[in-house]
């Protein structure tokens, strides 16, 4: 999508977090892997995989993470803070 002179954004074409271009170029990915038969080999290969590796490759990824969200353990019976 090409900005507008009168855009809000002016000088660029970056839509920030609900960038449709993205989204759309995303979307149609998608719809390419999934007809080319390809999900059925990758689920496959995910699960052969050694459990403990894929803990082990959890556990690192999740040491780079700035913080865990907090979605993840989240009592649904108590208010959000």
């Amino acid at each position: 999508m090409a900005s507008e002179p009168n855009s809000k954004q002016p000088g660029g074409d970056n839509q920030g977090e609900g960038d449709r271009e993205a989204a759309r170029h995303y979307n149609e990915a998608t719809r390419e892997f999934v007809k080319s038969g390809k999900v059925d080999d990758a689920a496959e290969r995910a699960s052969e995989q050694d459990p403990k590796e894929a803990r082990r490759s959890e556990h690192d990824g999740k040491q780079r993470a700035r913080e865990e969200d907090p979605a993840v353990h989240r009592d649904y019976d108590k208010p959000v803070e």
